[in-house]
């Protein structure tokens, strides 16, 4: 049975120690939904196995930053979202979403895995990542950010899309992905300013929130560690 969450604890790693170890990268050609910022992209396209990874981002700033940016030969941006793919079907090894699936409308995630079987080879391989919603830093961002419906919705979809035999589970992985800012001011960068977010605090919340994160302050920075799973999924067929 696939679970949500892990009750015991989880080891601190960088995320791609997960992926490096669960995927054959190596002359695949991948595609990634919902890049943000391309961090993932460019790390992964840079170490060197993949043959292509398309990234594709629905946010149209951001995707207007990608485009801006010297990337290698193998990556390409497109603009588009999980629920409808531009892409031919069978068209793909491997389909990474980071933290993404549950940014997709609810009501368009069982879409999303559909689009996502349709372009994926024939057991090709569906990796998803998702916060897990507990930790510290997930108690700072429910103050004006509360995501558990979203991301027990994403999960959901992940787990119908098993049950309906688009997909065969491989493997549940939990971790602890950790997270560092030097300053509250790089915590308003990173999140509350996000593109493909608007978040409207009122003067009364935007101090809880920075109260609560001053807690975890120290002369290092805030660091935290986010509980992270990851469900790979294997297309049938």
């Amino acid at each position: 049975m696939m679970k949500i969450q892990s009750s015991s604890a989880v080891p601190a790693c960088d995320e791609s120690e997960i992926y490096e170890q669960l995927l054959p990268l190596k002359g695949a050609e991948v595609l990634e939904l919902g890049c943000g910022k391309a961090e993932k992209t460019l790390k992964i396209a840079q170490a060197g196995p993949v043959k292509k990874i398309v990234a594709l981002e629905v946010d149209a700033i951001q995707h207007a930053e990608n485009l801006r940016r010297s990337v290698p030969a193998n990556v390409r941006f497109e603009s588009g979202g999980a629920q409808a793919i531009p892409a031919e079907g069978e068209s793909f090894d491997i389909v990474l979403m980071f933290k993404s699936l549950h940014h997709v409308p609810v009501e368009s995630m069982d879409t999303a895995m559909h689009e996502i079987c349709r372009v994926l080879k024939r057991g090709g391989l569906a990796y998803f990542s998702e916060p897990v919603f507990a930790g510290d830093f997930n108690e700072i961002l429910r103050l004006f950010h509360d995501e558990r419906m979203v991301r027990e919705a994403a999960f959901a979809a992940v787990t119908n899309a098993v049950a309906s035999g688009q997909f065969a589970l491989v493997s549940q992985t939990f971790f602890s992905a950790p997270v560092h800012f030097e300053s509250f001011s790089q915590f308003e960068e990173n999140v509350l300013r996000v593109t493909h977010t608007r978040h409207q605090l009122s003067p009364d919340m935007y101090r809880q929130v920075q109260q609560g994160f001053m807690r975890h302050m120290t002369d290092e920075g805030a660091r935290f560690e986010m509980p992270m799973r990851v469900d790979l999924l294997r297309k049938n067929g």
